[in-house]
């Protein structure tokens, strides 16, 4: 394989294994928020018991978050040394935004959120689980933002040229709210909140079927239902809105996620299907007119093709966008349905009578998972052959230097850490679930106790007179 492809798939492989951990940082942040926000307003101690638990599981998804995303930035210099080039004053105003405004304001207060039980009153603490989730979701927001500037570029000019050409900002904000970035934001935002909530959901079930800590389950399950439902039918309006920009500033991306080849004619929307670029047919079954409607509002309204597109600017797999996207598309049409279904249920107060159900739920935490993997690559492959959107092509984007075997030996470390790194998370995980909310409120009471032995003394003096 070639020098760019290999990179690619370096590329793609490490911010997959990364991007398991902030959407779940988020989504379990802002359940957290809920749950202590709860404690304060009923001083139920139960809701208590759940942000100290909850805490211990956010502390081991951070952590393995940080540790996996600092590989990405070695990447951009050393496979992609063209690319940084001419993208570093964009995104390193982007980037440094986030370590100001996103950063500073995790790390303020983490410690506080970690290691501030009983130390601190209970609104400062809870200020400090407030924190810490807006400064993930601002995070978000300032990595998201450069993304976008590379599917709908804005607020720049072009200095110098060939392989001395880089952009330059002329216009931060005009940057920073490119055509694409609000949207895209939203829709990143969303997709966390859906990983987080689905992470108690399925931890809260997994309680219930095995009978353990069954009002503790109960009350967290209701909490993250209650998110997740929101979520779900949040992302299919957020998505539409996604899908109407993607239409209008990149047509190529559009046509390549739903097949649609013919140049200016109504577009069907297929349900599913197989894409046969060769002879620029799809096969499946589809809505007529159904893509035209979404797009147009009119079944009737012509929707660019692929044919409009020459053939050396579109993406090359087409059939790869296309899966990746009806796939996105399935699993947020199934959590819908599962959690409309497990609300009506709920409401009916026969939700937790039914085992099967909650073993579905046990297993639905890799839904929103796959939904966000999924739309990651939808958007990824779906604006090749350009890295920077009708600007820089990915085949010139490469280190000149970097050859095929060195990008392999690397791929194979890479692959071999990041399994070791997934394999010590789940057994962490999976130790920190089966020890369960009274773990966490022993460790708590434990941790009272050394507070009181260094003050007092070991003989009951206070210590230090």
């Amino acid at each position: 394989m070639s020098v760019e492809i290999l990179s690619r798939i370096q590329f793609a492989f490490t911010i997959s294994f990364h991007y398991i951990y902030p959407p779940l940082s988020i989504g379990l942040g802002l359940v957290m928020v809920c749950m202590e926000g709860m404690y304060l307003k009923t001083g139920n101690k139960l809701y208590e018991t759940m942000t100290k638990f909850y805490t211990r599981i956010f502390a081991l998804i951070f952590g393995i978050g940080v540790a996996t995303g600092i590989v990405m930035e070695f990447e951009f210099g050393t496979n992609w040394a063209v690319y940084s080039k001419y993208v570093g004053d964009v995104f390193g105003s982007a980037l440094s935004a986030e370590g100001i405004f996103a950063f500073a304001l995790e790390s303020g207060f983490l410690g506080i959120l970690l290691f501030g039980w009983n130390r601190v009153k209970p609104r400062t603490h809870f200020l400090a689980t407030v924190m810490v989730t807006l400064g993930s979701m601002f995070s978000a927001i300032w990595i998201v933002v450069a993304n976008s500037w590379q599917q709908t570029p804005a607020g720049f000019h072009i200095v110098g040229s060939g392989m001395d050409a880089r952009a330059e900002i002329t216009d931060f904000w005009a940057m920073v709210f490119n055509p694409s970035s609000i949207d895209r934001v939203l829709h990143v935002w969303v997709g966390a909140f859906l990983a987080g909530s689905f992470l108690v959901l399925s931890i809260s079930a997994w309680y219930l079927l095995h009978k353990k800590y069954i009002e503790f389950a109960k009350s967290s399950f209701k909490i993250a239902l209650v998110i997740a439902f929101l979520s779900s039918w949040a992302q299919l309006f957020i998505g539409d809105r996604s899908a109407k920009v993607v239409a209008h500033y990149q047509p190529a991306k559009l046509a390549a996620m739903e097949g649609h080849f013919d140049t200016s004619a109504p577009a069907p929307m297929y349900l599913f299907g197989w894409v046969d670029q060769q002879h620029e047919q799809t096969h499946g079954l589809s809505i007529p007119g159904g893509l035209s409607f979404l797009t147009y509002g009119d079944f009737h309204a012509p929707v660019q093709g692929l044919r409009a597109t020459p053939i050396g600017d579109r993406p090359g797999q087409v059939n790869g966008v296309f899966q990746v996207y009806h796939l996105m598309i399935t699993l947020g049409t199934l959590m819908i349905l599962l959690t409309t279904v497990a609300a009506f249920w709920l409401r009916r107060d026969t939700l937790f009578d039914k085992p099967w159900v909650l073993r579905i739920f046990v297993w639905s935490v890799l839904l929103p998972q796959l939904a966000n993997q999924a739309g990651w690559f939808t958007a990824e492959m779906g604006r090749q052959p350009w890295v920077v959107y009708g600007l820089l092509r990915t085949s010139a984007a490469l280190s000149e230097a970097v050859k095929a075997g060195q990008v392999i030996f690397s791929l194979i470390l890479f692959v071999l850490v990041y399994i070791g790194l997934f394999a010590l998370f789940v057994f962490l995980l999976n130790r920190k679930i089966t020890h369960g909310p009274n773990w966490a409120a022993e460790e708590m009471h434990s941790s009272m106790h050394r507070d009181m032995a260094e003050h007092f003394g070991p003989t009951g003096e206070t210590a230090g007179h």
